[in-house]
């Protein structure tokens, strides 16, 4: 079996190449309910909470569980292409529904170990930050500006180009994937698939540090920077342009006085003043004993 060329892994799949058109809507469709419900749980989430820095006062678990759903939300569209070419290769098996349904589920649970992987990284890197900011207030210009540096840097280097490619490519992965060996296939399918992905989009996750990692608006943003980049036939060129976009947004958060809306997520409450007795007198001094 030939390895995909470079032919192969140019043009994404065109939808009408994977299924029949009306499987073909039932899969999206089913992909898109499922990261409705992901958004809906996250808006639901992000009202109590707020946007604020650092991991906000949630403990490891509940962050991660926040992660993985936030995961669902802004990648299951923009992954759907190469989950439907996976599904439909193991629809063509002779094994029974049940078979098919827990090999399906091994793919997007090796998937989401790897975004859960990434989760941890984030956890960690949010807890130093919130205790930078609560520390020393003033450096969260800077780590805003290092942030969307990084983003940008990461937009226009060779490994954003490298996996921007593969998950652009379902059938030449597909390709790919059938070689592997049958012990865990799908799980490392998934897995192997789930690492390509956190390669071509870890610089857009990072840009979450100084926005809010639950600001609605940025995850959004986030989501169709993802899929447009994924499936749109200029994808490509699209991620160059957002990747200039981070390094002028890096000048603005190091440089102009925009903390207020460009770097949300690395701003410290305000503590509230302390109630005054409404029968003192505002002008009155305030004297020792």
């Amino acid at each position: 079996m030939r390895r995909p060329g470079p032919k192969d892994l140019r043009p994404p799949l065109r939808p009408a190449n994977l299924l029949p058109p009306r499987q073909l809507a039932l899969a999206w469709s089913l992909m898109a309910a499922v990261a409705l419900l992901a958004w809906v749980l996250v808006v639901d989430q992000a009202r109590g909470m707020g946007v604020g820095p650092g991991t906000m006062g949630a403990s490891l678990p509940l962050f991660l569980l926040l992660w993985l759903v936030m995961m669902i939300a802004m990648m299951f569209p923009s992954v759907a292409p190469v989950g439907i070419t996976w599904a439909r290769s193991i629809g063509r098996s002779r094994a029974g529904v049940a078979t098919r349904a827990a090999r399906l589920v091994q793919f997007v649970a090796g998937y989401l170990l790897a975004w859960t992987a990434f989760g941890l990284v984030t956890y960690g890197i949010l807890a130093w930050t919130g205790d930078l900011v609560a520390d020393r207030p003033g450096l969260g210009r800077w780590i805003g500006a290092g942030a969307f540096l990084l983003a940008g840097l990461q937009q226009l280097g060779p490994l954003k180009d490298i996996c921007l490619r593969h998950c652009r490519s379902p059938m030449g992965q597909l390709v790919r994937y059938a070689g592997f060996r049958p012990w865990a296939r799908d799980l490392r399918v998934g897995l192997h698939h789930g690492l390509y992905c956190i390669g071509c989009c870890w610089g857009l996750m990072i840009v979450l540090i100084p926005l809010g990692v639950m600001n609605i608006a940025a995850m959004a943003a986030v989501g169709v920077v993802i899929f447009v980049e994924k499936l749109w036939r200029l994808g490509p060129v699209f991620s160059t342009v957002v990747g200039v976009a981070f390094l002028v947004l890096a000048l603005l958060a190091a440089f102009a006085p925009v903390e207020s809306w460009l770097l949300p997520g690395l701003e410290t409450p305000q503590e509230p003043m302390p109630d005054m007795d409404p029968d003192m007198d505002p002008d009155m001094e305030m004297t020792g004993p």
